[in-house]
């Protein structure tokens, strides 16, 4: 392999050989702007020091794309063999086995997966030493179309309800077609626990709104409400990171946002790219979102008693 086909790029303490950095990944087309693997390595390594605290400790699914938006795709969960010795890995029990993640603990590693044209990272909502508690709440707010307008009343509504419940919460576009409302929670709590009282939650939100708003998960149950989607709060399941990019034409990131952006006239789930998400991340938006969770117990009884 010719000098032109390999970049070295410092990450940390560490120098990532990045193989066929022109290789486009992401084509032109329409709207949409052409973007190569030495683009996707950059807003990666211009990202860590914010990304970084959302994937430490966190068994990942990788979404790879070796031939880019138009070649074959995979999801890989266990960590091949050639990966080098200092990429953190960990062994998580499955049934009739065990399956060895990785885990992405510092800049060079996310550099690395770039270069394996990973595209999309996805998260365990639980850190190793505790996988069967989880840090993190999700619900995935999943529209029925591509109207933008049932997202943002959906996720106004459920702030509003956690705030009632006195949780405190975080909002996320998807890079997708939805948002993330992520919820930190103390790690006592198993994922049983956690699924049952955001499924609950949710439950609570779409009686209230019963014409708009839907926990049913068969898409034919649904017609065209909001589906308030709960599923990812279980064991070995995962959701995007925040700040990954999504495997779209153009290269829309998932972005945390401030709850005030989302009354934005451009805001939408595909608002931000690699292009311009870095500048988002800056910005800090979820600094006034606690870092430790809260337990479920005094939200609970609030839920309860609102739901009589």
């Amino acid at each position: 392999m010719s000098g032109d086909d390999v970049r070295a790029v410092r990450a940390g303490r560490r120098t990532v050989e990045v193989q066929r950095p022109d290789k486009v990944l992401f084509p032109s087309g329409g709207d949409a702007k052409e973007y190569t693997k030495s683009d996707l390595v950059d807003y990666y390594r211009a990202v860590a020091p914010f990304m970084l605290p959302q994937l430490r400790g966190r068994p990942l699914m990788l979404e790879r794309h070796p031939d880019g938006l138009d070649g074959p795709q995979f999801m890989q969960k266990n960590t091949p063999d050639t990966y080098p010795d200092w990429i953190t890995r960990v062994e998580v029990p499955k049934e009739g086995g065990t399956v060895c993640h990785t885990v992405c603990d510092d800049t060079a590693t996310l550099v690395y997966l770039a270069d394996q044209a990973c595209i999309t990272l996805h998260r365990w909502l639980s850190r190793t030493g505790r996988l069967e508690s989880p840090d993190r709440m999700v619900f995935d707010l999943d529209p029925s179309g591509d109207s933008f307008a049932p997202v943002r009343e959906a996720a106004r509504l459920l702030g509003e309800l956690l705030d009632e419940l006195k949780l405190p919460s975080a909002l996320m576009t998807t890079g997708s077609r939805g948002l993330h409302v992520i919820v930190p929670v103390g790690r006592h709590h198993g994922f049983d626990e956690v699924r049952e009282f955001a499924r609950d939650v949710a439950d609570t939100l779409a009686a209230a709104h019963p014409d708009r708003l839907t926990t049913a998960a068969r898409k034919k149950d649904r017609g065209d409400r909001l589906y308030l989607d709960v599923q990812r709060n279980a064991y070995a399941q995962t959701a995007v990171v925040p700040f990954t990019v999504r495997a779209r034409p153009g290269a829309p990131v998932a972005v945390p946002v401030t709850w005030d952006q989302l009354d934005e006239p451009d805001f939408g789930p595909r608002r931000w790219t690699i292009a311009d998400a870095a500048d988002q991340a800056r910005t800090n938006p979820w600094a006034d979102t606690p870092t430790r969770g809260r337990a479920l117990g005094p939200a609970r009884r609030r839920l309860d008693a609102l739901r009589g």
